[in-house]
């Protein structure tokens, strides 16, 4: 039997045909952000929410179902278009295309609120996060299960009472967690401002029978015993943080794992004790990248494209091309130099835990795609902005290395990284607006399936501003097997 058709769960690689993950719509709380408080949120922007839903992410939406659940979506595009209030994409309209592939996370919530001995724990575990009064607390009791959901997700009522703050970095649901082969590892945020998302994720896949497939499958992060006695200030320095932007899944038996401004080496060590333990994985990558806002997660530096294709940026891939070369843009000062990267690979051979050393990132991306993926065509790589002088940087920020494949080497990435568009090109690749695709999926003219070597453009403008592309927007938590591809 096919594994597919006995597990509703299963990633081992990032690029096998995806078929389910689970979505999170622009909901009302991205537009109650206010500049004073962007950043706190983890925004680089304030953004408009009607163009970013009608204009951006409904388009990714749409695409997704025509390759992963067509039946929902096909003959449709007029009644889509002509509905201005948009039920089609709504969990609470009786238009909604309530999809078991393409799963928004708010049913998803939605659905455990309905169960009685849950619904009063979560509510309390959220207000207790939140610190509302005990008034407040038993006042959510009383809302039927669409609003709350809505509620806990956004922080308001239907009429504008405001509870709490909203969660608007919940789009990005690959931050939630990161299926490992049929395992899943749930995050533990470096940032105040995700902690809701990340308590809600836990009621959900630990309760909702979606994932009875899950039980005692779920992986998570905890403290150790000896940080809660030391001095609050040194706790502070010393924390097990992981998010799931910092984890990918390269191999039926290879996890990477980031450590960023957002993953500690703390958790690392924790998740690698514990998959080495189970026998989950043979090995895990650590790749430890600068500390900074540029760059945040893993997957906004590199992500894999087909088994011998990656997209990434050149001045964190090879050290001896930039080592030891600076470029100076006099007119503003600005000094351009290569960035240091460690990568240490931790693996077990006769259950002895053994590690090694790659010199950079390039080698151990060709690593996975020759030994794990036993790839025999070249490795190849196109770097964000064409990697000219100053768009790989400019295009990197706008996440041109942060691209979802939905099936081998058709990926979606963001229309406004020209020139890291024309790299693609040159690898040999075609290049389409998401309108313009979605028209020929329409009319019967492409057939998503058969599609190859291709890169499908969104348009970007307000969700560029939210600093997260079509990578960060998924969290897969089904694709077929490698070996089985």
């Amino acid at each position: 039997m096919n594994t597919t058709e006995k597990k509703r769960i299963y990633v081992d690689s990032e690029i096998t045909k995806l078929e389910r993950l689970i979505i999170h719509s622009p909901d009302s709380g991205l537009g109650k952000v206010v500049p004073s408080k962007a950043q706190d949120w983890l925004f680089e922007d304030i953004i408009h929410l009607d163009t970013m839903r009608k204009k951006e992410y409904d388009y990714y939406v749409k695409l997704l179902l025509y390759f992963l659940d067509p039946e929902k979506i096909q003959n449709k595009a007029a009644a889509i278009k002509a509905d201005t209030k948009r039920g089609f994409f709504k969990p609470s309209s009786p238009d909604y295309f309530n999809s078991d592939k393409v799963i928004e996370f708010e049913t998803l919530l939605a659905d455990v609120l309905k169960m009685p001995e849950v619904k009063p724990q979560l509510v309390a575990a959220v207000s207790a996060i939140e610190e509302c009064s005990y008034v407040e607390m038993k006042k959510f009791m009383d809302y039927e299960t669409t609003e709350l959901s809505k509620i806990l997700i956004t922080g308001m009522t239907n009429e504008g009472e405001m509870f709490f703050p909203p969660i608007p970095n919940l789009i990005f649901t690959r931050d939630i967690g990161i299926v490992i082969n049929d395992h899943i590892l749930l995050n533990k945020p470096a940032k105040a401002a995700r902690s809701r998302e990340s308590l809600l994720a836990k009621y959900i896949f630990f309760n909702h029978p979606f994932f009875e497939d899950l039980r005692g499958k779920i992986i998570e992060i905890e403290e150790d015993e000896d940080h809660f006695l030391l001095p609050e200030d040194e706790q502070s320095t010393r924390v097990d943080t992981l998010e799931g932007g910092d984890v990918m899944m390269v191999g039926p038996d290879h996890l990477l794992i980031g450590l960023s401004e957002r993953t500690s080496v703390e958790a690392a060590r924790q998740v690698i004790n514990k998959l080495f333990e189970k026998d989950i994985v043979k090995k895990v990558s650590l790749v430890k990248i600068p500390a900074k806002r540029d760059y945040m997660h893993i997957d906004t530096i590199f992500t894999q494209i087909k088994r011998n294709v990656w997209v990434l940026l050149g001045s964190l891939g090879r050290t001896n091309e930039f080592a030891n070369k600076e470029l100076v843009w006099d007119e503003l000062g600005q000094r351009i130099t290569h960035e240091e990267i460690l990568i240490k690979q931790f693996y077990k051979e006769e259950g002895v835990v053994k590690h090694r050393s790659f010199e950079n990132l390039e080698s151990l991306l060709k690593h996975v795609s020759e030994v794990d993926l036993k790839c025999k065509e070249p490795v190849e790589f196109i770097y964000s902005g064409n990697n000219a002088f100053p768009y790989g940087a400019r295009e990197q920020w706008t996440d041109s290395c942060n691209l979802l494949v939905i099936q081998e080497g058709v990926a979606v990435g963001y229309d406004r990284n020209d020139k890291t568009m024309e790299a693609f090109q040159e690898k040999g690749f075609e290049i389409y607006r998401v309108e313009d695709i979605l028209e020929l999926f329409e009319s019967g003219r492409k057939v998503p399936s058969e599609m190859k070597n291709t890169v499908i453009m969104l348009p970007s403008a307000e969700l560029s501003r939210a600093r997260g592309g079509s990578h960060c927007m998924s969290m897969p938590i089904l694709r077929k097997p490698f070996f089985e591809n």
